[in-house]
Formats: C-alpha cells, sequence, structure tokens
C-alpha cells in the first residue's frame, strides 16, 4: 500500500500534524510563520520538513517539491477573524488566510483538502463568506463532503473544544466518504487525564483523591491563543468558573516546578502547568515545547487536538485509498 502524503499550513505546534501522521500520512512540509512553533515541530519531529514562512507568499514549489504529488493539504488558519473572544471582523480581518489557503489549494492540486477553525466559523453572519469558499473549492474541481463542527471530548480529548472541520475531495473520491463517528463510551475527564501529572506535581493521598472527584468531566475549551490576548490563562470569567468547579485555578498558568496543592497560590485549587494544558488539548506526555512560558501556552491554545485530526484524516485516507 502506497504511503499517502500530505502538505499542512499552519502547522503550528502539531496537533493536526501529529493526528494526521497517526492515520497513515508521510508529511511533505509543514508550513508555519511562528519561529517558536517551528522550532517545537523540530524538537517532537526532527524528520518532518519544516519550513518557516507567511502562506501568504509561500509556493509549493518554494520547498522544491513542486512536482511531487500531494494527497492530502490539511490548514489550521488562524481563528481570531471568526472567534467569539474577538471582533469577528471575518475576511475584513488582516489574519484571514483563506484566501492563501485556496491559492495553495490551486496551486499544489491534493487529492484532499482538511481545514479546521472555530467554531464561530459556522455562525450565520459568515454564512456569505463560507459559501464563497465552498464555490471557490468546487471552481477548482472539489467536492465539499463535511463541513461540520466537531466535539474534542467526541473523540477521546478530556475537553469540549468545538471546531468546525472543512473536507473537500476530488471526485474520484467523493462518493467513498464516510464521516468520522463519535467514540463509544463515556467521555475522558480532567481527573483521568491529569492524575499522573498531578501526582508527580507532589499531589498524594487524600488530597488526589479530593481532587480527583471534582475534576470528574470534560474541560472547558482553552483559550489564550491569540498574541493579543495577554498572558497565559485558561480562559474568560465563564471559563474559570468552570475550571475552579473542577478544582483548577484558571486564572493563570504554573510554572513548571511549581508544586500542586489543593488551596494553590490563589486559594482555589492547583493551576496547571503548560505540560498539563497540553494534555488537555490531546498532545502525549512527551511533547515538548520550544520558548518561555507564555509562547508555550499560545502554542497549546491555538492546537488541534490530535485524536481529532486523527479521526477525519482516517475517514480521508480511507477514501482515498477506494479509488481503483
Amino acid at each position: 500500500m502506497n504511503t499517502l502524503t500530505s502538505v499542512e499550513l499552519c502547522a503550528g505546534a502539531g496537533g493536526q500534524a501529529l493526528g494526521i501522521e497517526r492515520a497513515g500520512f508521510a508529511h511533505t512540509a509543514l508550513v508555519e510563520l511562528d519561529p517558536d512553533a517551528c522550532g517545537t515541530l523540530r524538537l517532537n519531529r526532527p524528520w518532518w520538513t519544516v519550513v518557516q514562512d507567511d502562506i501568504r507568499t509561500f509556493t509549493h514549489g518554494a520547498c522544491c517539491l513542486g512536482a511531487a504529488h500531494v494527497d492530502l493539504l490539511a490548514a489550521g488558519v488562524p481563528c481570531p477573524p471568526f472567534s467569539i473572544a474577538g471582533q469577528q471582523l471575518g475576511a475584513d480581518d488582516e489574519r484571514d488566510l483563506f484566501p492563501a489557503l485556496l491559492r495553495l489549494a490551486g496551486e499544489i492540486r491534493p487529492s484532499a483538502v482538511m481545514v479546521e477553525n472555530v467554531r464561530g466559523l459556522m455562525d450565520p453572519k459568515f454564512a456569505d463568506y463560507r459559501e464563497q469558499i465552498l464555490q471557490k473549492l468546487k471552481d477548482l474541481g472539489y467536492v465539499p463532503v463535511m463541513w461540520e463542527v466537531l466535539y474534542a471530548a467526541d473523540y477521546g480529548v478530556p475537553q469540549l473544544r468545538p471546531r468546525s472541520v472543512l473536507v473537500a475531495l476530488l471526485p474520484q473520491f467523493a462518493d467513498a466518504w464516510v464521516p468520522p463517528q463519535p467514540l463509544a463510551g463515556p467521555r475522558p475527564t480532567v481527573g483521568r487525564a491529569l492524575a499522573e501529572s498531578m501526582l508527580r506535581r507532589g499531589l498524594v493521598g487524600g488530597d488526589l483523591v479530593d481532587w480527583w472527584s471534582r475534576a470528574w468531566d470534560v474541560a472547558p475549551t482553552l483559550v489564550g491563543g491569540s498574541k493579543k490576548h495577554g498572558g497565559p490563562d485558561l480562559g474568560p470569567t465563564r471559563a474559570r468558573k468552570r475550571w475552579a468547579e473542577l478544582g483548577v485555578d484558571g486564572g493563570s498558568v504554573a510554572n513548571d516546578d511549581e508544586p500542586a496543592t489543593l488551596d494553590g497560590p490563589n486559594g482555589r485549587g492547583p493551576r496547571l502547568t503548560v505540560e498539563q494544558c497540553a494534555i488537555i488539548q490531546g498532545f502525549p506526555p512527551e511533547w515538548q515545547f520550544a520558548g518561555k512560558k507564555t509562547a508555550r501556552y499560545r502554542q497549546v491554545g491555538n492546537a488541534f487536538p490530535a485524536p481529532v485530526a486523527q479521526a477525519v484524516a482516517e475517514r480521508i485516507a480511507a477514501a482515498l485509498r477506494s479509488a481503483p
């Protein structure tokens, strides 16, 4: 069976890339502008071809890969143009990179296109913009087969995290498309996901049991990936209140060497480290992040959970392999 290939745009810290890799794709190139995120990709996967570049000026031939066939073009274009946490300027936001993505789809001509973004993109106010994107994909010869909101907690991630996911395939593969289905069984919980790391941070005995009993639910959506957001914290007031119900102080992010205690520095339970936030985002515990704490947390806050990306990419792989 031939190895499927992929190119990823706006790769960030590698959540989507990891999921796509697990689905059986070999990355031809990963394009990312942020130097810390590029460092993270290289730190964890030295064999990946990481290109630090702006996709608005990037061309496929710039990697000397212009002649190579690409099975999947994946992208996690910036979410602030559509996020409810921002001004939702859409196409009027300078950070809207959908035009660059569509240009590269026409240049690379992959067999499949996969794009993730925030749930806010599915709001009625962006209906016309979504239709423009779909029409452009159709003009390029693709059949959009899915544009839906998927919840990370349905795919084994201990966090709600709804994301809009768009998939488009060349016509010869479209009839074989089967959308991903939520996993059977109960959703994962914060307590189960972080128990081992809390133990390593010194939360033991009855304190660990007390915390674990409070943290028996999925986490709210992590935010804080935007450079305009400020310092690292786990979200706005409503999110922090929900974190407090789970026994976590969401007002800020702990230093790596900070012990975990029930009272914590602010009396609301332990703060989470960047590593623990990454686990909540579906990264494996061994995944390392380059940069200082705030830069590392922003990479985590921007991530697309690997298990969700894997579930979608597996269905894409199955459709691509179905054709004679």
